[in-house]
C-alpha cells in the first residue's frame, strides 16, 4: 500500500474518534532484514486496518496493539522468526511480555516499535440555562484533568472557560458527533431529559450521566422505555450520577461524577449511587 493510503487510513480513524495504534518494524536481524520498515495500523479492536508485518500473526499484533492502547504508552516487541521446523504452533510461549516466538521461513529477529493514538478525551456537559452550582464545577475538575470541554447550554453562568460553548437554543444534539471515548453529562433539570437522553441513545459515548434525584431519574427511564429506546442504553444510564462517595454540596456531587468518568476511561469499578 501507498504513503496515501497509510496517511488516509489514520485521517478516517482520527476524524471518527476511534483509537488506534501503528505498528513499525524499526530493526531486524538474519532473513528479517527485508521486513525492516514495515508498517500496520491496528484498530482498538485489535484489527489491521492498513498494511501488515509478515511473519508476526495478526492475532498476536492485534493483542499487543491493545495493551499499548490500554496503557497509553508505546512499546518495543522483539519477535523472533523461528525455522518452520524448530516449533510446534504459530506462536510459542514467550519468556518475556515483550519477547514473542512465532513460526516463520526466513528466521531472524525484529523489533516492532507499537505506538497508540488516542482521541481526546471529551467531556461533555448538556445544560439548562442559568446558574448550576454542579455544571459550573465539572467544568473546572475537567480542564484540570485534561478533558476538552463542550459545554451545550444556551445561557450558562460559568466561572472557568470550557473550550467549546454552543449557545444556540436550538442547536440540533445530533451534531455534536459523539465517539466511544466521549463521556456525557446531562443536566437539563427534568423537562428536556427524556427528549436528551432519547438523542444520546443514538450514538455511542463512552459514558452518559444524567444528573437527578432517584425518583426522577426512574420516572425518565420509564419515559425512554416508552419511547422505544434501546434497553442497554436505559440500563446504562447512571443516574442517579455519580460514584458512592457521600457527596452533597454541588462540588462534592461534580467530583463524584468526575470519579465515574474517570473510572470509566480505565476500565475500573467504582460504586454508583444508590
Amino acid at each position: 500500500m501507498s504513503q496515501g493510503e497509510f496517511a488516509t487510513t489514520m485521517g478516517r480513524l482520527a476524524e471518527k474518534g476511534e483509537p488506534f495504534a501503528v505498528a513499525t518494524v524499526v530493526k531486524t536481524e538474519g532473513g528479517a532484514v527485508g521486513l525492516q520498515g514495515a508498517k500496520a495500523i491496528v484498530t482498538g479492536a485489535g484489527k489491521v486496518a492498513y498494511g501488515g508485518v509478515e511473519g508476526f500473526p495478526e492475532s498476536a499484533l492485534g493483542s499487543y496493539a491493545k495493551k499499548v492502547l490500554g496503557a497509553g504508552v508505546p512499546r518495543t516487541v522483539k519477535v523472533y522468526l523461528e525455522q518452520t521446523e524448530t516449533t510446534v504452533g504459530p506462536v510459542l510461549k514467550s519468556q518475556t511480555e515483550d519477547d514473542v516466538h512465532v513460526e516463520g521461513t526466513v528466521g531472524g529477529t525484529m523489533e516492532v516499535y507499537i505506538e497508540p493514538f488516542l482521541p481526546p478525551q471529551r467531556l461533555v456537559l448538556i445544560g439548562q440555562g442559568g446558574k448550576d452550582d454542579v455544571e459550573d464545577a465539572l467544568v473546572r475538575f475537567g480542564k484540570e484533568l485534561d478533558f476538552e470541554v463542550v459545554v451545550v447550554d444556551h445561557s450558562p453562568v460559568l466561572a472557568v472557560h470550557p473550550d467549546r460553548l454552543i449557545s444556540d437554543p436550538s442547536f440540533d444534539l445530533s451534531k455534536l458527533e459523539l465517539s466511544p471515548s466521549d463521556s456525557v453529562v446531562v443536566l437539563t433539570k427534568g423537562e428536556r431529559d427524556a427528549a436528551v437522553l432519547q438523542v444520546l441513545s443514538r450514538s455511542s459515548p463512552r459514558y452518559v450521566a444524567l444528573v437527578a434525584s432517584a425518583k426522577r431519574a426512574e420516572e425518565d427511564r420509564g419515559r425512554l422505555r416508552e419511547m422505544g429506546v434501546p434497553e442497554a442504553f436505559v440500563e446504562s444510564l447512571r443516574s442517579p450520577a455519580g460514584a458512592d462517595i457521600g457527596a452533597v454540596t454541588p462540588a462534592e456531587i461534580a467530583l463524584s461524577i468526575m470519579a465515574e468518568v474517570v473510572a470509566e476511561k480505565y476500565e475500573k469499578k467504582v460504586p454508583p449511587k444508590a
